[in-house]
């Protein structure tokens, strides 16, 4: 009898074992089939964490191979070889993002733009007026915005750099702003979203002009219910691009790994990250640890050309600041030919 229990025992245990290789090789590629098929596109999925786990797609797929590789080791071979294939999907997935993009022929005026979430106006406005010093910029996007932070701002000599505004205060995490070294005006009218969602149109140099809008949708994780159907609404509230050249820029509170972020790029947009070979570059975390999450995003529209985009660290915040440089298309007479 202890013969037969000693045998019982370490049969029980192999079928525990490879029941467990299972549901881990089972649990990464259904994590693969739902990006593939873009899993949170949909409202069966809008009450659930899809679109937040799906957040994490770059951290998953770093460690796919890993756990394919632990599976192999353990003798579980056809698990191994089932979250092989898994993580060889998500690796292909992301493989595009490492390289940058071609760019359209554009040859019209450069227009450079930061964008960064204050984090409760607690983002260091010293460090941020230092950047749109160095890096030249001639746009300024804000999220977060309260009235404190503009007033740290302007002591810091904002104004000086950039005198235009555009900016909607509503306390708290719902305030937005524009800034720009050159005039603006109105700009094209869009949904209203929860937070602000400012708009202009910058009048730059040699008869250049462009639209600018500043986003900040609703995570689509929180603590109100149906947070992800408005999460969604919200990001659908941008339309596509019309007759001038548009930037748009913000925290999306979104990935490349959204079908709902995905489908704004359909529209006629182009990631300026993803351009420059740089979208794999997280710009959100918990404050004072390393980001995790890339959630802020500059966009153009696709007759404009990337020519940089990086991430810059502002104290204070938990986001980074995103810095890119678009290029217009150049400027056409009504019969079509160069006017610039």
């Amino acid at each position: 009898m202890g013969d037969a229990g000693s045998k019982i025992r370490d049969v029980s245990r192999a079928v525990a074992v490879a029941g467990g290789s299972w549901a881990v090789a089972g649990g990464l590629t259904a994590y693969a089939a739902a990006r593939l098929t873009s899993a949170d596109d949909g409202r069966r999925t809008e009450a659930s964490l899809v679109p937040v786990l799906l957040s994490f797609t770059p951290q998953v797929t770093k460690a796919a191979p890993w756990v394919a590789l632990g599976l192999r080791l353990t003798g579980q071979r056809k698990p191994a070889a089932t979250a092989a294939v898994a993580a060889a999907a998500l690796g292909l997935v992301l493989q595009s993002r490492k390289l940058p993009k071609w760019q359209p022929g554009a040859s019209g005026r450069r227009v450079r733009v930061i964008t960064c979430n204050m984090f409760f106006g607690r983002g260091d406005a010293g460090v941020l007026v230092d950047r749109v010093r160095q890096l030249e910029a001639d746009v300024l996007f804000l999220q977060e915005l309260t009235a404190d932070a503009v007033t740290r701002l302007k002591q810091a000599g904002l104004d000086d750099l950039m005198p235009y505004t555009q900016a909607d205060l509503r306390g708290g995490s719902r305030g937005s702003g524009i800034y720009a070294r050159y005039p603006l005006a109105e700009g094209p009218q869009l949904e209203p979203i929860h937070a602000a969602q400012p708009t202009a149109v910058v009048e730059l140099p040699d008869g250049y002009r462009a639209e600018l809008v500043c986003m900040h949708p609703t995570p689509p994780a929180s603590e109100h219910r149906g947070a992800a159907t408005r999460w969604r609404t919200e990001l659908g509230s941008l339309t596509a691009p019309g007759d001038l050249p548009r930037i748009v820029a913000g925290d999306f509170n979104a990935t490349l790994d959204h079908a709902a972020f995905r489908n704004l790029l359909r529209l006629g947009y182009a990631d300026a990250a993803l351009g420059a070979g740089t979208s794999l570059t997280p710009t959100w975390g918990m404050p004072g640890k390393n980001p995790v999450l890339t959630l802020d995003h500059v966009l153009a529209d696709r007759d404009c050309a990337v020519l940089a985009s990086s991430v810059h660290v502002i104290p204070g915040s938990d986001h980074r600041a995103v810095y890119a440089e678009i290029q217009l298309p150049e400027l056409t007479t009504p019969d079509g030919q160069p006017g610039a």
